[in-house]
């Protein structure tokens, strides 16, 4: 019998001194208690001191170990009832892989943020929405030709009895997939509430939503708006993207609401995915 006491008999530890040993707050012993991670050996039901021994240091050392590589308390609960730490750990894995990515995009977009501050041009990754739109696609032979086919096409939606979309989304699309001066083959496109019959030149259709897009705001006459296209090329290629579609220009400001060219807002719009 007194044989079979000294192999149960263990050393306790106060908590103080638990803490101390293994570099851990008494509060972060007592959270562990509570949570139900790892409970004292004993408590004095005298004066309620918590002991804790030998015996508990290399599960404590187990769940610090865990808890260091970013383990939940309910994950460490999990291992604690059998489940395999193999399989916890490749969810992890998968978990950090893809955050890592994440946090290098985002320095990327950092470091590019701070090359297009001397231009001016700050980009913004973001969802197109889907629309109905009424659309007119001319090759025009000059961007000065615009002008002339802008209101032929508002007189074109008034006879159709169109009513425009709320937030207004008013773009053209450039198809041509490169920068051209003459002969642009253009389409001039307005968000509208409903399909309607088609009116000569003026068609009516659904335009898919864009995931992704690269985007810029250029402010100013539309002769700088080069500027802006080449700061987001930029942009797309240095921070692994691929252009996947015709580029469109949303007019947000212009000659109908403003009086100098100066207070032109136009945005840039490059759909995109990621290489």
């Amino acid at each position: 019998m007194e044989q079979e006491c000294e192999k149960i008999e263990e050393k306790l530890y106060r908590i103080g001194m638990f803490s101390k040993m293994n570099q851990v707050t008494i509060k972060t012993l007592r959270y562990y208690d509570e949570v139900g991670l790892l409970r004292p050996r004993f408590i004095d039901p005298d004066n309620g001191y918590r002991y804790y021994s030998s015996s508990q240091l290399e599960p404590l050392h187990r769940l610090l170990a865990l808890r260091g590589i970013g383990y939940s308390i309910e994950e460490i609960k999990q291992v604690q009832d059998g489940v395999s730490e193999q399989r916890i750990l490749q969810r992890k894995k998968q978990q950090l892989m893809k955050e890592i990515s994440e946090r290098m995009s985002m320095l990327s977009q950092i470091e590019g943020y701070l090359q297009q501050e001397e231009e001016n041009y700050h980009m913004v990754v973001k969802k197109l929405p889907g629309a109905i739109v009424a659309s007119m696609r001319k090759t025009v032979p000059n961007f000065d030709a615009l002008f002339s086919t802008i209101p032929e096409m508002g007189a074109l939606m008034e006879r159709a009895g169109c009513v425009c979309a709320v937030p207004e989304y008013c773009f053209n699309i450039y198809h041509d997939n490169e920068y051209k001066e003459e002969n642009i083959d253009i389409e001039v496109c307005e968000a509208v509430t409903e399909l309607k019959e088609n009116i000569g030149d003026l068609k009516f259709k659904h335009i898919a939503e864009v995931p992704e897009a690269v985007c810029t705001m250029h402010k100013g006459p539309y002769k700088g708006i080069p500027k802006a296209y080449a700061a987001a090329i930029r942009f797309v290629e240095n921070n692994g993207y691929e252009i996947i579609d015709s580029a469109r220009e949303n007019y947000i400001d212009g000659i109908w609401n403003k009086e100098h060219q100066d207070d032109w807002l136009t945005e840039i719009q490059i759909p995109v995915k990621k290489i």
